[in-house]
């Protein structure tokens, strides 16, 4: 469990939630106005908080409650969002948003998105969690019901794994920087090892959530985001589905 006091009015320092304001399944993704959009997915959704980059509704699905965060972007402000969130109450994280392509299966056009197995640990938060040996896996009961909600949904998504990166620019201006040599390098590496696309948040998420014995997955869009963000919201109500048979 997360180790987070919170302030004397009983919220958490940086999301501005307590115990209560969320549901166990949360939808995280980066920009706090995306939100507003996914809100929409959701039977009575309610603005809960928005402080500094993390933006917070609660609804429900199938009758559940359900919540959307946005981590705001990078791995260490969604760090901080997903231990503050386990802490109230949260256990089941999916990243909706959106990647660039990689490998070159992954440019293939008839593909919405991709949905990720796992990540390269390209950032620099998670090895102050643990060692970078340790790896940074999705849950394989949410990577499953994304996989099924997508097929329902008749859309094609790449599984496989994402790099996660701190620097945006130096992925999409490598020449501009002084360490252009190693980051073409590591580039033509991914490429090679059948990274499907690159983004910069799944690897804390998976990580934190592996350490803290919650699930966690991501769905990333290379086309239409209201595609992935319906096929997000079904994945969850086939976890709400199956967690009530257990």
């Amino acid at each position: 469990m997360a180790f987070y006091a919170p302030n004397e009015e009983g919220l958490m320092y940086h999301v501005n939630l307590r115990k209560g304001d969320v549901g166990r399944y949360v939808l995280l993704p980066g920009d706090p106005f995306r939100t507003d959009l996914m809100a929409q997915y959701l039977d009575d959704a309610k603005l809960i908080a928005h402080h500094r980059e993390h933006k917070t509704w609660t609804g429900t699905l199938s009758g559940v409650p359900v919540s959307i965060t946005s981590t705001g972007m990078g791995c260490p402000s969604t760090a901080i969002a997903v231990e503050e969130l386990i802490a109230c109450g949260a256990d089941t994280f999916i990243r909706v948003g959106t990647a660039g392509r990689v490998c070159e299966k992954s440019l293939d056009e008839r593909y919405e998105g991709a949905i990720n197995t796992a990540a390269v640990r390209d950032e620099g938060t998670t090895i102050h969690y643990i060692p970078i040996e340790y790896p940074a896996v999705a849950d394989r009961h949410v990577v499953e019901a994304l996989s099924a909600a997508a097929k329902n949904n008749g859309l094609r998504y790449i599984e496989g794994i994402t790099q996660s990166k701190d620097a945006f620019y130096g992925e999409v201006e490598p020449e501009n920087m002084p360490n252009e040599a190693r980051l073409k390098r590591r580039w033509e590496a991914w490429k090679r090892g059948n990274v499907v696309c690159s983004e910069m948040e799944s690897a804390a998420i998976f990580v934190i959530s592996s350490i803290r014995g919650c699930r966690a997955g991501s769905i990333m869009s290379f086309k239409d985001i209201k595609n992935t963000i319906q096929v997000a919201c079904d994945a969850i109500k086939l976890l709400i589905e199956q967690d009530s048979k257990i």
